[in-house]
């Protein structure tokens, strides 16, 4: 598995946790608005940072897109 992909497989788990969401209910809000490439096209920089601030980099890139989000 690449790096890339562990780093995303992490977000994956890390949000479904934070928003208490089920690992499908989390991929396919990750594919319905883009976060996959969100995250391959910054992995370089999300990689350094903590699970917390993904997490909320994740909201407001959902946010930006009117995406329908669990509280």
């Amino acid at each position: 598995m690449s790096k890339e992909m562990a780093f995303t497989v992490f977000c994956i788990e890390n949000y479904k946790v934070y928003k208490s969401l089920s690992g499908k209910q989390t991929v396919e809000l990750f594919r319905k608005y883009g976060v996959f490439e969100y995250l391959q096209e910054f992995y370089d920089i999300l990689h350094t940072v903590g699970y917390q601030y993904i997490n909320r980099d994740i909201d407001n890139y959902l946010k930006n897109r009117n995406a329908d989000i669990p509280a």
